[in-house]
């Protein structure tokens, strides 16, 4: 990947990236990150090597790639400061925020910018996350290929071809991992009640959860066929799956699901309007 990446915001998500990113091969002096608090671009300078700047439009100038990693709520300010030099650069602008759509962000930043938007999720800092993107018209297929390329030094990339079904990749990835943080918590609280000990409770549980996930990621099976093949008739799985079922599990998590999407959709709306 040889082009010139500047982050505009340095927190924990482009921090994971830019450390992707050099573990890939991206030579940190390709790559240019920016913040408000001196002292915290010292930090990121001297653990990963990269470039750091305080002015925003400065660190804008000569880059191929621009990836905003602010929070929603001060997307607005940012972006229109870097108007002109986004104008005058054209570079391709990837949008982690939350929330804000590709219309708005274009707006912000003067019309007729290339521009991707994604929804990462936390496991994308240990380097093996889940993220969704959608890219407006004005992308082109190399520039398509550039974002995905950026976004697989952290994880998966899965692209959709209609903004709306963000929402979706939120309820089914972007949130996902704290559904299965509290499937840990009540898993741990309920072997605690059956005597285990607290440590050895979490143990096992995040280590079956882990090897289950590389079973289904392995594996050419559908979900399904796979935990048909971990029930025997009559035996302790079977049982333990029948109470799940009878408890509405699956409308449980569809229900939680679509809660997500509808929240996203409306953030969506307070965000843009403000």
């Amino acid at each position: 990947m040889a082009s010139k990446i500047t982050f505009i915001g340095a927190g924990n998500m482009a921090s994971a990236i830019i450390g992707g990113l050099i573990n890939s091969g991206v030579a940190p002096s390709d790559i240019t990150a920016t913040a408000p608090n001196a002292s915290e671009l010292e930090a990121l300078h001297q653990r990963l090597g990269v470039h750091t700047q305080i002015d925003n439009s400065e660190a804008v100038k000569g880059a191929d790639v621009v990836v905003l990693a602010v929070k929603p709520q001060i997307m607005r300010p940012v972006c229109e400061a870097l108007r002109n030099s986004v104008q005058q650069q054209q570079p391709l602008i990837i949008s982690i925020a939350a929330g804000l759509d590709t219309a708005t962000i274009d707006e912000w930043l003067g019309g007729n910018t290339s521009l991707v938007r994604c929804m990462p999720n936390t496991p994308s800092l240990v380097g093996i996350g889940a993220s969704g993107l959608y890219a407006n018209r004005a992308v082109s297929d190399a520039q398509r290929s550039l974002a995905t390329q950026l976004m697989e030094a952290v994880g998966i990339v899965e692209w959709v071809e209609e903004e709306s079904l963000l929402d979706a990749v939120t309820a089914v990835s972007g949130s996902a991992p704290a559904y299965f943080f509290l499937m840990f918590e009540a898993m741990e609280a309920a072997a605690v009640e059956q005597g285990l000990p607290a440590a050895t409770a979490r143990r096992l549980a995040i280590q079956t959860a882990l090897g289950a996930a590389t079973m289904a990621q392995q594996s050419d099976k559908d979900p399904a066929t796979l935990k048909q093949n971990v029930m025997s008739p009559g035996g302790t799985t079977e049982r333990a799956i029948a109470h799940m079922e009878d408890a509405q599990l699956r409308t449980t998590i569809a229900d939680a699901m679509q809660a997500c999407a509808k929240r996203a959709q409306a953030m969506a709306k307070e965000l843009s309007a403000n």
